[in-house]
């Protein structure tokens, strides 16, 4: 089982430039856990869910999916809220309504003990891992999992930086956090606002430098890239298809690329070297699985996976 830790909001999609908007459940972590249990790989989810109508909304949205809530908190404060609006390509830009709400008053009392479960991985990112106070404790748990040895770490970026605007204080937290890490995930519009006297490939060098067993970024439509443990770079294409909008679709590349992994044997205990024993093939299947997954994600409203027969039946496989 994977475990996923982060927010759990709700997205207001814009249905169509007339002012529409449909209440769709979201947020990163959440949307890594739903593309995970779509693919039928069991998947629990900590989250702080409120019991507002929107908050009954998501815990019914993801336990009818097969996300297991079992560890899930009952918050008292208010659904973290998301607006999307699509521009004309589909591309999505958000304002979110965050102030006090449940996603990030995390306390180290509400996360369970991981040692001794059947978890072979836990993943988290985008605001779960920046927004006070509760990022701190999911980052004190990450650094604790990476002392014990015993789970594979993922993490995305995904940053937002019209909410956290702190180019130099995102730099430094990055950095930090990426050590706790043995995937890490971004987008290329992630690192051209975090690093933009950078390359995409040097930061994936400078990550794999402080400890990254695995970098990968996507390019939107220029496809994806991926630094494996052995310094070799593999390179895929995106999927060409409808684009209705992007919503979703880098949190449905993790959750594919997570699956893939998973399938092959690549996460647990001894996650080094379980990522390292990945061969090239492989490399080359997860992420031509990552990118069918996003792709289908593409063609559909709002962050809404594909199942795996979708995803089988769009699966063509890739060079070996």
């Amino acid at each position: 089982m994977i475990a996923v830790v982060g927010e759990a909001l709700v997205d207001l999609v814009a249905e169509d430039t007339a002012g529409g908007y449909r209440a769709v459940p979201g947020g990163s972590p959440a949307n890594v856990a739903l593309t995970l249990a779509r693919l039928q790989h069991p998947v629990r989810l900590l989250a702080r869910l409120g019991n507002d109508g929107f908050g009954q909304r998501i815990r019914g949205h993801l336990h009818a999916n097969g996300v297991d809530l079992t560890w899930a908190v009952s918050a008292v404060e208010a659904t973290s809220l998301v607006v999307a609006t699509l521009d004309g390509s589909g591309q999505a830009t958000y304002q979110c309504y965050l102030d006090g709400t449940a996603d990030w008053q995390w306390t180290t009392a509400e996360l369970p003990n991981l040692s001794g479960t059947w978890l072979i991985a836990l993943h988290s990112g985008s605001l779960a891992l920046a927004l006070a106070p509760g990022a701190a404790v999911v980052e004190d748990l990450f650094v604790r999992e990476r002392g014990r040895g015993a789970l594979t770490l993922s993490i995305d970026l995904n940053l937002r930086p019209s909410i956290v605007p702190d180019r130099v204080g995102e730099q430094r937290r990055v950095e930090r956090q990426i050590r706790s890490a043995h995937i890490v995930k971004a987008s290329e519009e992630d690192l051209d606002w975090l690093y933009p006297d950078r390359t995409v490939e040097q930061v994936m060098a400078e990550w794999r430098a402080a400890g990254v067993a695995c970098a990968v970024v996507t390019r939107g439509a220029d496809g994806s890239c991926l630094l494996a443990p052995d310094g070799a770079m593999y390179r895929q294409s995106a999927r060409r298809g409808e684009v209705v909008d992007t919503v979703g679709a880098g949190d449905a590349f993790t959750g594919g690329l997570l699956a893939a992994l998973a399938d092959f044997g690549a996460l647990g205990d001894q996650p080094g070297a379980r990522l390292a024993a990945v061969t090239p093939s492989q490399w080359r299947q997860g992420l031509h699985q990552a990118s069918t997954v996003a792709a289908l994600t593409c063609g559909r409203r709002g962050a809404d996976p594909p199942t795996l027969a979708d995803a089988v039946a769009a699966f063509r496989p890739g060079p070996t």
